[in-house]
């Protein structure tokens, strides 16, 4: 694409010889010949520092928001927040991708990943091609990629966009984080349906406050309507029964469909059951009632699938359609997944890192047994610490042993990790509990502590298969630890 074309319309000087550019990089390691280099000023590290380097890579434009020196014949742009110009060039190199697709975006601190694979799959029993961005993985069709952010940079988001359009994709479902919604990366992304899911403690250590952390959700629903380029109509999917739901309706800047199990709503359910296997309900859209019956199990995937229905009715798309493809989803990897061995007593893995994630799957676990509830939890490193105490006595309080380990240490100690967890544990007046730092060795000791009708719950990790310590990613899946300790037990090998 022409410079000049790139720039047109920006407060940004065109050079007098124009350039062609043939790609866009922020990140000086991936830029080729003939590259637009944006240096962003980041949390870890600055762009700026990377100039040169990505000039002897061929950048052949610039772009700085400090006057530093840029060496030989490369264009030199100066702009006031490169960051903020960044999505905005990047959706125009690649040629606004998202106003060929129906896009939804779902924001939330717990439920993002269900509420968007729900979706997907409704989207794609209605008979079009579905893009997937997420925690888990993204997707286009049937077409697995790796994820390296929940909501990829702007530029790496564009460029996915881009792929997903080329490929005939007619409707993306995307996580949508604070972190991404505060630092612009889904700026140009033009959304057909906001979704929000709930708003609990979470990454204070990145927004400082619970209102910050709000603020940056809001830009979803603030946004949701405006400077449009599709037809086709805009609509917010609010959780009704969220203590947060009233400024989301309030920012909202289309029309808003509710969803909720306790306040009225325009989509809610009734005649709840739950139970190991799965959940059933009768959902209530506008009036017309469907049953339901989910291969997921727990009171929030009640709230997940309703999120998924409103924004299925959004779209327009038949309550039939939405039944069959719900009812169809065997489950999301890593959210109360179960791992059956055919042992006498439930063992669940579930991605919970919240407070409130880690209440809910708890809560959940209580409600699908007359046993015991074993809970495998830790909290992770160079993250918000002040959830640290509140996880140690939800975990203390809601199960019947609670075993306190280790959970992508990162850079920290994790025996000082667990020493932030202890006081909430300790809060609990008779709390059981017990503190195994080695996370295969506290899966171990959690399984071979259950009886018959017992629940073990190992949360934080999820689909996740790899423990953070220091610099290092290593090999972990919770899963895998799980099944290999049941087969042990089953095989008389250890004592149980």
């Amino acid at each position: 694409m022409l410079l000049s074309k790139l720039l047109d319309g920006l407060p940004l000087e065109v050079p007098v010889e124009d350039r062609f550019v043939t790609g866009i990089a922020y990140d000086s390691r991936r830029v080729g010949p003939g590259f637009l280099f944006v240096a962003i000023e980041g949390y870890k590290t600055d762009g700026h520092l990377y100039i040169k380097d990505a000039v002897n890579r061929g950048a052949a434009v610039v772009v700085l928001q400090q006057n530093l020196p840029v060496p030989g014949g490369t264009v030199k742009l100066m702009a006031p927040d490169t960051r903020r110009l960044l999505p905005l060039l990047s959706a125009r190199f690649f040629g606004d991708p998202a106003r060929k697709m129906k896009m939804v975006g779902v924001t939330g601190t717990n439920g993002k990943t269900t509420t968007t694979n729900l979706i997907e799959t409704i989207y794609r029993a209605h008979g079009l091609k579905t893009g997937l961005i997420g925690t888990i993985h993204n997707r286009i069709g049937d077409r697995v990629l790796a994820v390296e952010h929940t909501t990829p940079e702007s530029t790496d988001l564009q460029n996915l966009l881009a792929e997903m359009a080329a490929e005939g994709v007619g409707a993306v479902a995307m996580e949508v984080s604070s972190h991404a919604l505060a630092l612009h990366r889904v700026e140009q992304c033009e959304f057909d349906t906001a979704v929000f899911t709930n708003l609990t403690q979470d990454h204070l250590d990145f927004h400082g406050s619970m209102d910050e952390y709000l603020d940056a959700k809001l830009i979803l629903f603030t946004q949701l309507g405006r400077n449009t380029f599709k037809t086709g109509p805009k609509r917010a999917v609010v959780n009704v029964d969220d203590p947060a739901a009233g400024r989301i309706i309030a920012a909202c800047t289309a029309p808003v469909i509710t969803y909720g199990i306790n306040r009225p709503a325009d989509v809610s359910a009734r005649d709840v059951r739950i139970n190991t296997r799965g959940v059933s309900y009768t959902a209530v859209v506008n009036g017309a009632t469907i049953p339901l019956k989910l291969k997921m199990t727990a009171r929030f995937n009640v709230y997940n699938s309703l999120a998924a229905i409103a924004a299925g009715t959004a779209a327009g798309i038949p309550l039939a359609t939405i039944k069959q493809a719900l009812e169809g989803v065997p489950g999301v990897p890593g959210r109360f997944e179960l791992v059956d061995r055919g042992q006498n007593f439930a063992v669940v893995v579930d991605y919970a890192h919240t407070p409130d994630g880690l209440e809910n799957v708890l809560s959940t676990a209580r409600e699908v047994t007359e046993g015991k509830v074993i809970a495998v939890f830790g909290c992770g490193g160079d993250r918000d610490r002040s959830k640290r105490p509140l996880m140690g006595e939800i975990a203390a309080r809601l199960s019947h042993l609670a075993v306190v380990t280790s959970d992508n240490p990162r850079s920290e100690d994790p025996l000082l990790i667990i020493e932030d967890i202890m006081p909430g544990v300790q809060k609990v007046p008779g709390a059981s509990y017990v503190v195994i730092p080695d996370r295969r060795q506290a899966i171990d000791r959690a399984i071979r502590t259950a009886g018959p009708g017992d629940v073990v719950v190992i949360a934080g990790k999820g689909h996740e298969d790899y423990q953070i310590v220091g610099n290092s990613r290593l090999h972990f899946d919770d899963r895998e630890e799980a099944a290999a300790v049941l087969e042990k037990v089953a095989t008389g090998e250890g004592a149980r």
